[in-house]
C-alpha cells in the first residue's frame, strides 16, 4: 500500500537554518552575479580554446598567407591579443568577487567563497581584524583581507549589521589625545 502525504505538514529534523554551513559559519552575503561572472569568464576560456585549436586548421585549410612580415605580425598579434589577454583581464578583473561569505560568530571570522583562475571555488578565510578598507575608492575592491582584494555590494547584505561589522563600522572610535599632542612637541 502506498500512503499518501497530501495535506500533512512534514517536520524536518535539521536543527540548522538553511544559510548555515557547518564548517564556514552563518552566511551572510550571496553575490548575485556569481552566475554572470561565472559565464562570462567560462565563455571567455572556452572561446580561447576553440581559438587556439581551430586557428592552425584555417590557416593550413585556406591558405591565407601574407606576403608582408608586417602584416602577418600584426594579425597574430590581434589573434592572440584576444586568445590570451582578454581571459586574463577577465580573471585580474573578477577575481575579488566574492560570492557567498559566510561568518563564524564564536571565533570572529569570515570565510569569502571567490572563482580562481580554473573557475573552482576558493576558500579565503580571515578575521574581522584583518580587513582593511583602502584610503581611496577602487573600483573593483571594496576592502582588502590581508593583502587580498574583495568586492562585495553592501545593499545584498540582508542584515546591514553584518555589513557593519565586517567592515569595523560597529566599533567605537577611541581618540587617544596623548599621542596628538606628542608630535606637536616634538616641533
Amino acid at each position: 500500500q502506498l500512503t499518501s502525504f497530501q495535506g500533512v505538514a512534514v517536520r524536518s529534523l535539521c536543527t540548522s537554518s538553511p544559510h548555515d554551513h557547518p564548517e564556514h559559519g552563518r552566511l551572510v552575503y550571496k553575490g548575485n552575479l556569481a552566475k554572470a561572472v561565472l559565464g562570462v569568464r567560462f565563455f571567455s576560456y572556452s572561446t580561447s580554446i576553440f581559438n587556439l585549436f581551430m586557428m592552425p586548421y584555417i590557416m593550413l585549410k585556406t591558405g591565407i598567407g601574407f606576403e608582408s612580415l608586417f602584416i602577418q605580425a600584426a594579425f597574430y598579434g590581434l589573434i592572440g591579443f584576444f586568445t590570451f589577454v582578454t581571459p586574463v583581464t577577465l580573471h585580474i578583473l573578477t577575481k575579488g568577487y566574492v560570492i557567498r561569505l559566510y561568518y563564524k560568530d564564536e571565533m570572529d571570522t569570515y570565510t569569502a567563497i571567490t572563482y580562481n583562475a580554473i573557475l573552482a571555488e576558493k576558500v579565503t578565510v580571515f578575521h574581522q581584524k584583518d580587513v582593511k578598507i583602502p584610503d581611496i575608492t577602487k573600483m573593483f575592491t571594496t576592502f582588502y583581507a590581508k593583502t587580498k582584494s574583495m568586492l562585495v555590494n553592501p545593499t545584498l547584505f540582508p542584515n546591514p549589521q553584518d555589513y557593519h561589522h565586517l567592515m569595523g563600522y560597529d566599533k567605537s572610535l577611541f581618540f587617544n589625545l596623548e599621542e596628538e599632542k606628542e608630535p606637536d612637541e616634538r616641533k
